[in-house]
């Protein structure tokens, strides 16, 4: 069974307005079923998640280079394909602040600007504000676009996906995780909310607001 949002591995890219002049393209690349939402407005263009196959995502991206490629947290899964593209289309590189220096490291770039809560990342007219949520990585970052006519959208790396918060490695990394998810997502946007998780399905803040405490009675 499908959800909202499914894409198949090597299959053909899913495209939908988000409003506000602003397109979503999600494929899904690499071994792993990561998710590279390449989103336009007008002639500008941003890229979430260089995850892997530089090859495909650059097909996607096409002849309008993306002005910025963002990089939702540290693990390698996520960036496999970014030094190839960055390299292809000399797009400005960011991630969150306190995985800055890992996933410079790890795929051998330089120049990647680090950001977190409160600021902005401009996409023509519009703009994507950043979020941190700490406890998948110390640095993972959320953004999130506001369509003008309400409705918001979530691109939430590996730090929420449909049925739970991402994996932690410890109960202090959860707790910190929960408690940022709680304060800095769910306090703060609409059941009508669509999330875009680092692999797998979309979903709605609405469709998993119920299960709040049920999560952080688990603990994980």
């Amino acid at each position: 069974m499908t959800g909202l949002g499914h894409v198949e591995p090597s299959g053909p890219p899913l495209v939908r307005d988000l409003g506000g002049d602003v397109t979503l393209t999600k494929l899904s690349v690499g071994s792993m079923d990561n998710n590279a939402y390449l989103l336009r407005a007008g002639d500008a263009s941003l890229l979430i998640d260089a995850a892997a196959e530089p090859e495909r995502l650059l097909a996607t991206i096409g002849d309008q280079p993306p002005q910025a490629i963002v990089t939702t947290h540290r693990h390698a899964d996520h960036w496999q394909a970014l030094a190839d593209v960055a390299a292809s289309t000399r797009a400005r590189l960011i991630a969150g602040r306190p995985d800055v220096d890992a996933i410079a490291t790890g795929a051998w770039v330089e120049d990647l600007s680090g950001v977190w809560d409160g600021d902005q990342i401009d996409l023509g007219a519009q703009t994507l504000e950043v979020i941190g949520l700490v406890g998948h990585t110390p640095g993972s970052i959320a953004l999130a676009y506001r369509d003008p006519s309400g409705t918001a959208h979530l691109f939430t790396g590996d730090s929420l996906f449909p049925g739970g918060p991402g994996k932690t490695r410890s109960p202090e990394d959860f707790s910190s995780l929960i408690s940022d998810l709680e304060q800095k997502v769910f306090d703060r946007f609409g059941d009508d909310t669509v999330v875009y998780p680092g692999h797998g399905d979309d979903t709605t803040l609405g469709a998993e607001r119920p299960q709040l405490a049920e999560w952080r009675k688990r603990g994980w």
